[in-house]
């Protein structure tokens, strides 16, 4: 039998809704600053969720690991997320 693999899709932790979870895929970001990410959590393969965002639409507190955290848009943009669920097969 032959198997099709399908990629999940991936997208940037700034395109989530407010209340939307994703699994951390990638950190596009500088090594000293992922570095510092992921000593707050962010860690490939771990599920983030936006909790709410701040006045204005920004900053975004992001949950981690049971831990929120701020994040500007331009750090948001900059991590890569992908579908917490596998894509419906046809």
């Amino acid at each position: 039998m032959i198997s099709s693999f399908t990629r999940m899709a991936t997208f940037n932790l700034s395109d989530l809704s407010e209340g939307n979870s994703g699994v951390l895929d990638d950190l596009d970001l500088s090594p000293q600053v992922a570095e510092h990410l992921m000593n707050l959590g962010f860690i490939p393969g771990v599920e983030v969720m936006v909790a709410r965002s701040g006045p204005g639409g920004g900053p975004r507190i992001y949950r981690v690991d049971g831990t929120e955290v701020a994040l500007r848009g331009d750090l948001a943009c900059r991590i890569v997320v992908r579908s917490i669920l596998p894509p419906a097969e046809a």
